[in-house]
């Protein structure tokens, strides 16, 4: 537990400041992976007996980056690796992939001993039509639903993938009235509707496997029965991680502007009215600012907490924005996912698993 009361104030004489928001703050210097309490309610949330366990390695190759998808009905958890990166071997003529894990060989390994497992993960292979898959939600009236984000002059686009074999796939949207989006990040579906929401940043342009843009960064409205696309938010530098409240009323949109560039740059939560009529984001201000790293991917508990990949793990902030707990994995991460057996969090080379007894808001589309 750190007191935020014993750290309001800490003197001239201090010798620990964090000169970068890269360096995260641990002042009990305890090792990682490990649970930190900034506020009691956060016990709530873990429960009395959480741990952090690891559920899957790969050391030297980043296989577990982004584009969660829990579907309950396989208790498998499906994912992406890193876009043009060195460990992820993806770049302008490479995409990125797909994987699986198994949650119920997860459950059975970590039943077998108390210390980390390392379950098999399975490599999906899909059409040429799903590269560079960097965001996913559903179920999606069945289906896994990922937006791309190329690789090279590929458009970015939104897509259904069948969870099973032969995992044949089908493009909903690949362009903006005939221009290419710029690389889609991440994806939500508004609760109690089909219409698809998602971000549209720069980063296949500057990681250098993306031509250069030829939009804003933005975030989009999509409707697959009429087709129609249009914006409903802007004013970012990088907008990423999109969520809402499990009523629609409330939207969530990160900007990872810091990431890369220059730590006065939004490393922030903003939060949205959702206009009943139009479903346009309105009202906008800031909902949390992360204290390392940025937030990146964004989900949210049954209890309207929300949590976000930022510098050093997965922070979570209670509904008003208080920042109440992180688990600390001591590196920079990008998205988790609720499943039955607790939070799944991916850490590039390792997937980790939190035991916590939240529960995630249902993400399923029928």
């Amino acid at each position: 537990y750190v007191d935020p009361l014993l750290y309001n104030v800490v003197g001239a004489n201090y010798t620990n400041w964090r000169n970068s928001s890269d360096v995260g703050f641990n002042p009990t210097n305890t090792p990682s992976p490990f649970i930190q309490v900034f506020d009691p309610s956060f016990l709530e949330i873990t429960g009395p007996s959480a741990t952090i366990r690891a559920i899957a390695s790969h050391p030297g190759y980043s296989f577990a980056h982004e584009a969660p998808v829990y579907v309950p009905d396989l208790n498998v958890v499906f994912f992406s690796n890193t876009g043009g990166e060195t460990l992820s071997y993806s770049g302008w003529y490479n995409s990125s992939v797909v994987s699986m894990i198994n949650m119920t060989e997860v459950d059975m390994a970590l039943a077998s001993t108390t210390g980390d497992v390392n379950v098999q993960v399975q490599t999906l292979d899909l059409p040429d039509t799903v590269q560079m898959a960097n965001g996913g939600t559903g179920p999606y009236k069945g289906d896994l639903l990922f937006v791309t984000s190329g690789p090279a002059l590929r458009p970015p686009s939104v897509v259904r993938v069948n969870p099973s074999p032969p995992y044949n796939a089908t493009v909903l949207l690949d362009n903006f009235y005939g221009r290419q989006f710029n690389s889609i990040n991440d994806v939500k579906v508004l609760p109690g509707t089909d219409i698809i929401y998602f971000t549209d940043p720069s980063y296949g342009f500057i990681s250098g496997w993306r031509p250069e843009p030829m939009l804003p960064e933005q975030v989009y409205r999509f409707d697959p029965s009429t087709g129609q696309v249009r914006v409903v938010a802007d004013q970012f530098v990088h907008p990423n991680g999109i969520a809402f409240t499990p009523d629609g009323k409330t939207a969530y949109v990160t900007d990872t502007g810091e990431i890369g560039e220059s730590q006065t740059l939004p490393a922030t939560i903003y939060q949205y009215d959702v206009d009943p009529s139009t479903q346009s984001f309105q009202n906008r201000r800031v909902f949390a600012y992360a204290d390392s790293g940025a937030p990146d991917g964004i989900q949210l508990d049954t209890k309207g907490n929300v949590y976000a990949g930022c510098g050093e793990g997965t922070h979570v902030w209670n509904s008003e924005g208080t920042l109440i707990g992180k688990f600390f994995l001591n590196s920079t991460l990008a998205q988790m996912i609720f499943t039955k057996s607790g939070l799944v969090i991916l850490d590039e080379t390792v997937v980790y698993l939190a035991n916590i007894q939240a529960q995630g808001i249902n993400l399923a589309t029928p």
